[in-house]
Parts: structure tokens; C-alpha cells; sequence
């Protein structure tokens, strides 16, 4: 730890959907010095990649330069808030899974000219859902391992997008060298060392500690050349530890000290748990932003069906990691404002407020309306991309607010859920602590929460939790504090608010959810297939 009086920072840096944000960290107070955004140029390609080729249905790609100059961007600005040789380490978080193929040397497929036209080339961001076929296979193989995940693997994460790529586009997958998590590609650059990380690897790709990744025999089983994705990976290493020292290409490139320490990358979501001051079993940390992603800790290693994995020292090490989410969340909102709201209410931020207003006016169950909330797919408990939205009790009376609060309330219901299922599964939720973009700016849908869940609801109001997180991990990589629980202790979240369960609203409640779990049930746990098959009717058509 260094000395009182003598300053030390740590740069954190959030790589997200659309953007990148970053945070400058006193390690003594935890206070935020300086935070950044930065905006990816060409977003998500979800319709065509930059030189105009289509894609198809469910696709998600993302642009590796868009990072690279975000990364610079970012790393020059928060240099210009602090003496170098003062800032002693960099963390980096990123959405996961983004897979990535690359040479031996880290080049990225797509950005060679034999490729740059190839959609399987380009890096698939999480939210690529066109893998779901491969996920489905791999489900019906029976694999012991998918009791830690859940009961299924996902379209999302790495081995559907490898067996996508291999079975779709073989030449590129041999062509590949590497098959690289986006925060640990990052990682690569600033490091000329490539350093993959525990939390990627155990959450995305399947490796347990002691077992390792799934073996080769296993894989062979599903296709003869999976094996192959083997020699693509290499072994993990722990969260908090040093990944190595910044090169001095990015030294000149930002005006860092050549030799700043990089710690190893880790996933956005997961990077908020000591950001929130987390560092104990029993509290759920809910990171609110475009999908919703549920975090626990425990000493417990467990089999829990529907949830989305546990890894051994995943988030914090010393402890089994627990993960579970919602694959829509804020997203849902923004959808209803953007196609049906902004236009009258003149423009999406007014919209929001003034949505916001009216849907505070109304009681629980005012509305007459139910949603389910899988506009993306339904992540807990059902692991199904093919899943879709639904509002139900629409009549010639509804009007928006009454929409936006069935969907503020089916968000409530969904993460009612994920506890449920943790819950069903041997462990212990006692404290619901959120943080992210959702929880920052709607503090409606929170006091929801907590009258949907019947508990306190702990808004730990941090600013850029995920890129806080990374700087955090950045300080014990760096040696400031000698391990991420103690950091955590001294940089995590000091100020929170509190909203408390309306007591009248808990039964009224109580019995929406009620109605929640039967369509859910219904149209996600076998009884309906309605929704599967109006997904296969569009992309047949």
C-alpha cells in the first residue's frame, strides 16, 4: 500500500456494447479523479459489415479498431488527469463472451484483406445469437460439465461461436491461430504478452479449475476438428494478478510509463462486484445496464439448474463465483421509447421522463397489463435465445405509461426470478446491492424491485462500476493493496441508498408474479412452442 500523502492511481477501462468508458482511481481514498467516453465509430454491425456485406438474422459483430482507438482515446485523457509515474496499473474489463480470431501475432482475421469481407472473421460480440444451433447440439450431448452451467451452454459463448465458424467457414477457422476473448486481446496489445483470463475462460468457455478446458475426446464427439479449438486457447490466469508490463509503443502512443503494470482482463459485469464493496457471501449484486447480469458469491460449489455457471475464484478469488441474467433489460426501454414513445412525447430523453412521471402515478396492477421480459431472449432460467417478449391485457384504454411500467415491473419480475433460482439451488440471497447505467438513471424501476422482491434494494451509486472494478483488480496486479478483497475494502463503494419494500404493494405484487411464473412456464418451459416457431417462420422468410 503506498504511503499516506504519496498519491497513486489505477486506470480502469470498461469496454461495452457501443462504447468504452474509463475511470482514474485515487487507491487511497477510492475516489473517481477523472471518467471518460468514448464512442465506437461503427457501433455494432448488426446488418451489414462496414464494406456493405449483409448479415443474416441474429448476428452481432463489432469493428477491433473501434477498440484499439477508444483505448487510446481514453488512456491519453485520463494521463492528462494525473502525473504518470503516479498512475502504477491498468485493468481491463470487457463484454463477454466477444470472440475473436486472430494470427499467431494477434492480427485480427478481419482486418486482412482476404477476410475483410468474411462475417466469420469479424470479432461476434455477446449478444450473437446465430450460434444457437451448435448450442443446441452441444446441449443434447449430455455433457456432465453442463450441471455447473446451468443444465446448457449459450449461443453467446465460445464454443457454439467456435463450432459456428468451423462448420460455416472452415478455411477461417483454420486460418486462425487464436481464438481470443476481446478483454484479453486487449490485454495482448498493451502487453505484447498474450495473458488469458480465469473469469473469460470459466464463465464463456467452459474451464473448471482442476479440470481445465472440456476435453478433446468430448469434443471430437460433436465434431471431429473441435478439438482443434484447443491449440486456439491457452491456459488461464488468476483476476487480480499482473498480466505484465505496458509496451513502449503504447507508452508513446498515451504518455504512460513504459512498464505500467496491466492486470489480467476480466468481464464487465463481474468486475463490479468489489466495486460495490463486495467482497462476502449472501449479497446478490445486479448489474442494471442494456441486459441485466446477477452475481453471488459462496463458499458452496454447486449444481443449480437455470442459472448461467460457477467458476472456482471466477470474481473473486477465495470464493465460488455464481453467475445468472437477464438478456434484456434496459434495452427494453429504450426499445419502446425509440419505435413507439419518442415521436410523442418529442424526442427519447423526454420521453424517458416523462414516462417515468406518469408511470410513478400508478399503483401495482393499475396498468391491467403482464410482460415477460425476453425481447432478447430469455438468459435465466431457460437458457433460450429462441424465446421472445410479450405483453399481455392490452385493451383500447392502454395508453404508454401503462406499457412502461408492465415493463419496468416483468424487469422486476425476471430478476425475482434469478434469486428464486439461486435460491432453489442451496444458497443464500440476503441483500440485493445494484449498480450500472439502468440503476443510475432509474431510480422508479429500483423501489420496483424492492416491492416486486419484498427486500431492500442498495443502490451502491457508483459511476462506472465495471471500469471502477477493473482499476480495483489494477491495484492489487500493481501491489498497491496485496489482494483484490483488500482493495476492494478500501476503493469499493462508500455511499448508498436504500429503497425499502411499500409494504401495501408487496401482495398486489405477490400475485402478478404469480401470473408472471405461469406464462413463463408456459411459453419458455416446454407447455407452448409458440414462440420458437414464429422465430423460425422469420428467419424462414
Amino acid at each position: 500500500m503506498p504511503e499516506r500523502g504519496t498519491m497513486a492511481y489505477t486506470i480502469g477501462i470498461d469496454f461495452g456494447t457501443e462504447s468504452a468508458r474509463a475511470v482514474l482511481m485515487d487507491t487511497e481514498s477510492g475516489e473517481q479523479v477523472t471518467t471518460a467516453v468514448s464512442r465506437y465509430r461503427h457501433g455494432v454491425l448488426e446488418r451489414s459489415l462496414p464494406d456493405g456485406t449483409s448479415l443474416p438474422q441474429d448476428w452481432a459483430l463489432q469493428h477491433p479498431q473501434d477498440w484499439v482507438d477508444s483505448l487510446e482515446e481514453l488512456l491519453q485523457q485520463m494521463t492528462r488527469a494525473a502525473q504518470p509515474d503516479r498512475i502504477l496499473g491498468i485493468g481491463i474489463d470487457f463484454t463477454s463472451c466477444t470472440l475473436l480470431p486472430t494470427t499467431s501475432e494477434g492480427r485480427p482475421l478481419c482486418l486482412l484483406e482476404e477476410f475483410h469481407a468474411r462475417p466469420h472473421a469479424w470479432p461476434m460480440l455477446w449478444k450473437h445469437h446465430a450460434a444457437q444451433k451448435y448450442a443446441d447440439r452441444i446441449n443434447a450431448s449430455g455433457w456432465d460439465l453442463l450441471a455447473y452451467y446451468g443444465g446448457k451452454t449459450s449461443s453467446e459463448w465460445l464454443w457454439a461461436k467456435a463450432w459456428q465458424i468451423l462448420e460455416e467457414a472452415p478455411d477461417i477457422f483454420h486460418a486462425a491461430d487464436r481464438l481470443i476473448e476481446g478483454g484479453d486481446w486487449i490485454v495482448w496489445q498493451l502487453t505484447g504478452q498474450e495473458v488469458r483470463s480465469i473469469c473469460q475462460a470459466g464463465y464463456k468457455a467452459h474451464w473448471q479449475k482442476g479440470r481445465g478446458y472440456p476435453e478433446a475426446a468430448f469434443l471430437a464427439q460433436l465434431h471431429p476438428n473441435l478439438p482443434q479449438v484447443l491449440a486456439k486457447l491457452s491456459p488461464p490466469h488468476p483476476l487480480g494478478s499482473r498480466a505484465g508490463g505496458l509496451v513502449s509503443a503504447w507508452a508513446n502512443r498515451t504518455g504512460l510509463r513504459e512498464g505500467t503494470t496491466v492486470a489480467t482482463a476480466v468481464i464487465d459485469a463481474h468486475a463490479s462486484v468489489p466495486a460495490v464493496g463486495v467482497t462476502e457471501p449472501g449479497v446478490l449484486v445486479a448489474i442494471l445496464g442494456t441486459s441485466a447480469c446477477h452475481l453471488l458469491l459462496s463458499e458452496k460449489y454447486l449444481a443449480i439448474p437455470g442459472i448461467s455457471g460457477v467458476v472456482e475464484d471466477g470474481i473473486l478469488p477465495g470464493f465460488y463465483g455464481y453467475e445468472a441474467g437477464q438478456v434484456s433489460f434496459g434495452d427494453i426501454f429504450e426499445w419502446y421509447v425509440r419505435t413507439h414513445a419518442a415521436s410523442m412525447y418529442g424526442g427519447e430523453e423526454a420521453a424517458f421522463q416523462k414516462l417515468t412521471r406518469e408511470a410513478a402515478r400508478l399503483k401495482p396492477g393499475e396498468s391491467g397489463l403482464l410482460a415477460l421480459d425476453w425481447w432478447n431472449g430469455c438468459r435465466t432460467p431457460y437458457v433460450d435465445a429462441s424465446l421472445s417478449g410479450m405483453i399481455i391485457g392490452l385493451t383500447l384504454t392502454t395508453e404508454p405509461p401503462h406499457i412502461y411500467r408492465a415493463l419496468l415491473e416483468a424487469a422486476a419480475f425476471g430478476t425475482r426470478r434469478v434469486i428464486e433460482t439461486f435460491e432453489a439451488g442451496g444458497l443464500s440471497v440476503e441483500e440485493i446491492r445494484v449498480c450500472g447505467g439502468v440503476a443510475e438513471r432509474n431510480k422508479l424501476l429500483l423501489q420496483i424491485m424492492a416491492d416486486v422482491t419484498g427486500r431492500d434494494v442498495v443502490d451502491a451509486n457508483v459511476l462506472h462500476a465495471s471500469a471502477t472494478g477493473a482499476a480495483i483488480y489494477a491495484a492489487a496486479a500493481a501491489e498497491i493493496y496485496g489482494s483484490v478483497h483488500e482493495a476492494a475494502k478500501r476503493m469499493g463503494s462508500r455511499k448508498e441508498t436504500v429503497y425499502r419494500p411499500i409494504q401495501e404493494h408487496v401482495p398486489v405484487y405477490d400475485a402478478l408474479y404469480a401470473e408472471y411464473r405461469r406464462l413463463a412456464e408456459y411459453f419458455g418451459g416446454g407447455t407452448s412452442d409458440v414462440m420458437r416457431k414464429l422465430r423460425q417462420l422469420r428467419v424462414l422468410s
